[in-house]
């Protein structure tokens, strides 16, 4: 199937009102623009695709991909399927961004990538500004959607903020994750209570300094929603997401020779603001969660695998995968440091991060 298209029941796609109508109608997006930048970029999926939206008991939409190995030979009778692989992307991402994975990944297996309620292309509901209340709405919208798609187990990744929502996922909903693996999770240390300095070896690891895009975005934190001016910057927001985000072009220099996943960005990020908000009400600054993750790790099953997969040049940091680890004791949870990968591990390091998250899924079947 065209990588673009949709099944036959696919509603409109336009934008819905919200009380951030007034925003000026010169910003150079929409729903059909941010659709045909998402279509290019999933040209390079060779596998068979299927995209969709999947629509929830709410009627909210997530926009969906299942991907499948099309050179797979086919048995004379039927063999069990393996688990099903399902990514969850972060902040102000969406399913493009796996474009480097996806075939990879399900070479063997099922896998499901879906923009999370309130980013890409799925639906943009109003969220609370309670933090527990945001986080509630992320988790129960997967499993709803989870639900839709009769999958009864699977091996859960989430990369940043969608290893927040998964690990959140596995505590509320621990017999559906066979293995939870977490990519340069955001929201796990505790602000106040500091984690010790990480090491590898006994040579300390020393953690660069926040991106220039990443400081940008701190100095209005407090004023609006994180990408707030992206959208306020009107005509220019696609020069200066470009300008801020020159390192997307550089890692994906090999599949475009142009501004398509700079381009890509802009638009999933220049829609009507929501899983934006959503984020906005759990954080307490950009790197930090109001519940960080690990005063609830301990409420993982002891029988749930984790594993943790950190860039070793990433501002994320991974001495909280390793008191992650030490405070699940005797529960396995292995943490990996990936070498020259920066916060976007699979992107950096596409053929690394493949093959680990290749061997993570094949010890579970």
């Amino acid at each position: 199937m065209d990588p673009a298209t949709s099944t036959a029941t696919l509603q409109d796609d336009s934008e819905p009102s919200s009380i951030w109508g007034w925003w000026p109608s010169w910003r150079p997006t929409s729903a059909a623009i941010l659709k045909s930048a998402e279509a290019k970029i999933l040209t390079r999926v060779q596998n068979d695709m299927w995209a969709r939206y999947v629509t929830l008991p709410n009627q909210e939409r997530i926009w969906t991909l299942t991907v499948t190995n099309k050179s797979a030979p086919k048995p004379k009778q039927q063999a069990p399927t393996k688990t099903p692989l399902v990514m969850v992307h972060g902040f102000g991402a969406g399913v493009g961004l796996w474009v480097k994975n996806l075939d990879r990944l399900s070479h063997s297996r099922p896998l499901h990538a879906f923009d999370l309620l309130g980013f890409g292309r799925s639906s943009r509901p109003a969220f609370p500004s309670d933090a527990t209340q945001a986080e509630d709405i992320f988790v129960s919208s997967i499993e709803q959607w989870r639900q839709s798609l009769g999958l009864d187990d699977m091996i859960l990744l989430g990369h940043s903020l969608g290893g927040y929502l998964a690990t959140s996922y596995a505590i509320r909903y621990p017999a559906r994750v066979k293995h939870l693996i977490l990519v340069d999770p955001w929201g796990f240390p505790d602000r106040n209570q500091p984690v010790a300095a990480e090491a590898e070896g006994t040579q300390v690891v020393k953690r660069p300094t926040l991106p220039l895009w990443v400081k940008a975005v701190v100095s209005v934190l407090g004023f609006f929603n994180p990408l707030a001016v992206i959208r306020a910057a009107g005509p220019w927001g696609p020069g200066l997401v470009t300008r801020f985000r020159q390192d997307f072009k550089i890692k994906f220099e090999d599949l475009f020779d142009d501004d398509t996943m700079t381009n890509y960005i802009y638009h999933c990020n220049a829609q009507t603001p929501s899983g934006e908000t959503g984020y906005w009400a759990m954080m307490e600054s950009l790197a930090w969660a109001k519940r960080p993750m690990l005063q609830r790790v301990d409420q993982l099953p002891a029988s749930l695998p984790v594993s943790m997969l950190y860039g070793d040049r990433s501002w994320m940091t991974s001495s909280s995968g390793h008191e992650a680890a030490r405070i699940r004791g005797q529960a396995y949870t292995r943490v990996e440091l990936i070498k020259d990968a920066s916060h976007h591990v699979n992107n950096d390091q596409p053929e690394i991060f493949n093959n680990m998250v290749e061997a993570i899924c094949n010890s579970v079947d």
